[in-house]
């Protein structure tokens, strides 16, 4: 199943391979992308700006 736009905009924060895709991204811990997923919600954008403070 390719991705869609849709599922390129969320992080699934179950997903061990999308957490670690972000965390390498943002150069943060998988537990810490975790965490910013609960906050914020699973939008990519809010999840990396949480990430950022």
């Amino acid at each position: 199943m390719p991705n869609t736009a849709q599922d390129r905009a969320r992080v699934a924060g179950k997903q061990d391979h999308e957490v670690r895709y972000e965390a390498d991204k943002t150069g943060k811990s998988a537990e810490a992308v975790r965490k910013a997923v609960k906050t914020a919600g699973k939008s990519r954008a809010k999840v990396e700006k949480q990430l950022k403070q």
